[in-house]
C-alpha cells in the first residue's frame, strides 16, 4: 500500500496537507503520478522531479520541493513529501 503525507509549508507553518493512498505496492515508475495527484488535490502546481528527489525519497522516506523546483510562481516555501505508512 502506498501512503504519502504531503505538506505545503511557509516558514515553519503547514498551510495545507493531505494523505495520498493507493492500494497497491510502491512503484517507482509511478512516482510522478503520485506527486501529480497530490498536487492536484492540494491545488498547487506540479514540481519538476529530479533524481535527487527520488534518491532522497527512496533512501530517507521523504523529500522536499522548493520554489526552484516549480515551473511557475508559488506562494509557499516548500512542498514536503513523506512516507506515511507508519502514521
Amino acid at each position: 500500500m502506498v501512503r504519502i503525507w504531503a505538506k505545503v509549508c511557509k516558514g515553519e507553518k503547514i498551510l495545507k496537507d493531505t494523505i495520498y493512498e493507493e492500494f497497491s505496492s510502491f512503484d517507482l515508475e509511478k512516482f510522478f503520478d503520485y506527486i501529480a495527484s497530490i498536487c492536484e488535490t492540494l491545488d498547487i502546481a506540479t514540481p519538476i522531479i529530479l533524481s535527487k528527489h527520488i534518491f532522497h525519497y527512496l533512501n530517507y522516506n521523504n523529500t522536499s520541493f522548493t520554489k526552484a523546483d516549480f515551473p511557475e510562481e508559488i506562494d509557499f516555501d516548500k512542498l514536503v513529501i513523506e512516507e506515511a505508512s507508519n502514521y
